[in-house]
């Protein structure tokens, strides 16, 4: 996993990023910390670039991708942050001889393998409830369960958008070339449960659509987080794209923009961070965020037992107006419970947030880039003291991006000693170099 935050203030952008990788093997994971996840994303103009959670996208090191991006860009430079963005999701989506066909085929069978052994899942869970149910297992029930399962899943992806930037025919060219690994799949993965046609069918659209939707509520944990954040040449104040990228299936890249965080005259300061962020939303909000979803489940079971108290107390009434006055009872408790909620957030808002916020407006980039390095320290060392993995940590590279200083690295860690290779200094601009003499 990985720390990273991005802080802004109408000055500047700091970066800053740990350097932990875990590798998930056939044993317990190993961390390395010694990855790179900050980097400059042109290597002349004022942008830089962050991944966290997947160290490489579709087979290929981001490191790999980023600098032959980097070579590619050159000189060439953009009006927007977001047009740095634009041309980056172009040079991964269109044809690019890195993702060759059979990498992108296993990603296809890989990805419609994990999802239809997740809705398997979800099928033996629902009859595990039926085994402990007085009717007991039937083959009838097991049909249900099945047909219900199935059904759930493809009315969630049926009812869903494509994106954009893949059209409604790709579904359509999914099935065409891989329609027999489907067929196989579904037989290996479910086996001797009963698919009737209509499931198989349905499963068969499911897995067509894995490849250009995005249901709310299904997460795909093989994704890669991609932060591009600097300056364009008409962007005064700095500006935050962040992507989600899954994979890339028949030349098709799927993908969707997070947010795109702007500073502007009426946003002053904005700290995003990414990834494992827990550390910092304590130090934002004055409050651990598990800990308050476990106060608010607690206030909510609460509230519930209460409304089903008082109905029970009231013998006068009816159990048909006792089942009333308790429904009346949980809604009023659910607009408590609510407005309780509401003004917590109000005031951690006004304590906690907007203080912080309003100084970081006016914190000079020196300060700017040490908050950063904290906040991701903050991070590993909860990390270190705790019995939980220490998936953040080590060396924290930090960079600051400035319309007039451009990409400054603040701290960086090498592989290599730098008095020792001043060749690699030497030659970093020189592609530049020559095509500013071409150009005169």
């Amino acid at each position: 996993m990985t720390a990273e935050i991005a802080i802004l203030n109408k000055e500047a952008i700091a970066l800053a990023s740990d350097s932990a990788v875990t590798l998930s093997g056939n044993s317990s994971p190993k961390i390395f910390t010694s990855a790179n996840k900050l980097f400059s994303l042109s290597k002349y103009h004022p942008v830089g670039i962050m991944l966290y959670q997947n160290a490489s996208f579709m087979g290929v090191p981001w490191e790999v991708i980023i600098k032959l991006y980097r070579n590619k860009l050159g000189l060439k430079k953009f009006e927007k942050l977001e047009d740095y963005s634009e041309d980056f999701i172009k040079f991964l989506s269109e044809g690019n001889s890195l993702f060759y066909a059979q990498v992108q085929d296993q990603h296809v069978i890989n990805t419609i393998s994990n999802y239809l052994l997740y809705i398997r899942s979800d099928i033996f869970r629902l009859l595990e409830k039926e085994i402990e149910s007085e009717k007991g297992l039937t083959e009838e029930a097991i049909q249900k369960a099945v047909a219900h399962v199935v059904k759930r899943h493809h009315d969630l992806w049926n009812s869903t958008e494509n994106i954009p930037t893949i059209p409604e025919s790709h579904g359509d060219n999914i099935l065409k070339k891989y329609g027999s690994d489907i067929r196989r799949l579904l037989q290996d993965t479910f086996e001797k449960l009963p698919l009737t046609e209509n499931c198989k069918e349905h499963l068969e659209r499911i897995a067509c659509s894995l490849f250009s939707k995005f249901p709310s509520g299904v997460q795909n944990q093989d994704f890669s987080g991609v932060v591009i954040a600097g300056f364009g040449e008409l962007d005064t104040f700095p500006v935050l794209d962040e992507f989600f990228l899954e994979g890339i299936a028949h030349d098709k890249l799927k993908y969707k923009r997070l947010r795109t965080e702007r500073i502007d005259l009426k946003t002053s300061a904005a700290i995003i961070p990414f990834a494992q962020r827990e550390m910092v939303d304590t130090f934002m909000q004055g409050v651990d965020p598990s800990y308050l979803k476990v106060e608010e489940g607690f206030l909510k079971d609460i509230f519930d037992s209460y409304a089903a108290a008082i109905p029970k107390s009231l013998q006068k009434y009816t159990p048909e107006e006792q089942e009333n006055l308790k429904d009346n009872l949980v809604s009023a408790g659910k607009e408590i419970l609510n407005d309780f909620k509401n003004k917590l957030e109000s005031h951690r808002k006004d304590k906690y947030i907007e203080p912080i916020t309003n100084v970081v407006s006016f914190l000079p980039k020196d300060e700017l880039a040490a908050m950063a390095e904290s906040l991701v320290n903050l991070t590993s060392f909860k990390r270190k003291v705790s019995m939980e993995s220490e998936t953040v940590g080590g060396p924290v590279d930090v960079a600051l991006i400035s319309k007039g200083d451009g990409f400054i690295w603040i701290k960086r860690k090498h592989y290599f000693k730098a008095e020792l290779n001043p060749q690699f200094f030497a030659n970093y601009y020189r592609g530049g170099e020559d095509e500013r003499t071409k150009e005169i």
